[in-house]
């Protein structure tokens, strides 16, 4: 049963746009799990565009399933972190000029940042994950580290623009997630997913968990909240039955 996790962030981006406080990102997590969403997931930014420091407190408190928090690799963000206590922190790259997150972590390349952030978080008991590219090598780096998830970036996937490039990016995909299995790592997976592409991505069997947020929301505008989550857990759920 591959898990949906919701991602929330852009409710809080339409409440920033007036500096209002509707809509309530924390209202949207309750729905969304009466939806069926099987975890919450907030990107906390450092300069703070859209999740504020408040949200994630409360959401701590609301939060009946699962509470996971897309993060830098930063001293700031680990204070935070260790705080609020979530049950997941998954470690992102992190510019200020991009509108989301533009690839997935090298953790070959900064590996010696982000194995002591792996250590604080483990050490309070909050499971930590590697967001990252499809990509061989940063898989095996992140089973260096220890992390207990890594989230594998389907912006490529997504983003195709043929046949032929989804076909390639579908095999990277489950290629890497083969291979992150096989070393004992949980396989998450996120961005760009919709409603029209999640199905190949959900029905790789070694994926265990999606991370969607923005294809959600925009639904949930014209449908509402619970009615847009459980048309992707249907979809999702659809997937890797016919796979099975």
């Amino acid at each position: 049963m591959t898990r949906l996790g919701v991602n929330i962030d852009h409710v809080a981006t339409v409440r920033q746009a007036r500096r209002a406080s509707v809509p309530d990102p924390v209202q949207a997590a309750v729905l969304a799990e009466l939806g069926g969403a099987d975890a919450i997931t907030v990107h906390l930014r450092a300069d703070r565009r859209h999740i504020q420091d408040r949200d994630v407190e409360v959401l701590r408190q609301i939060v009946r399933t699962r509470l996971n928090i897309e993060m830098a690799a930063t001293q700031e963000m680990v204070r935070v972190a260790l705080t609020v206590k979530p049950d997941q922190v998954t470690l992102v790259p992190e510019r200020r000029e991009e509108v989301t997150t533009e690839g997935g972590l090298d953790v070959v390349l900064n590996s010696a940042q982000v194995r002591p952030v792996v250590r604080a978080l483990q050490e309070a008991r909050i499971e930590a994950s590697l967001f990252v590219d499809p990509e061989l090598e940063q898989v095996k780096e992140a089973h260096k580290l220890d992390v207990r998830a890594i989230e594998i970036n389907t912006a490529a996937w997504a983003e195709a623009a043929d046949d032929r490039s989804r076909e390639a990016a579908l095999r990277r995909i489950t290629d890497t997630a083969r291979l992150g299995r096989k070393l004992g790592l949980d396989i998450h997976g996120g961005h760009g997913l919709d409603y029209r592409n999640v199905s190949p991505v959900a029905a790789v069997p070694e994926i265990s968990e999606l991370n969607i947020g923005h294809s959600i929301v925009a639904r949930a505008v014209l449908v509402g909240m619970e009615r847009a989550v459980r048309e992707m857990a249907d979809l999702i759920r659809s997937a890797r039955e016919r796979r099975v």
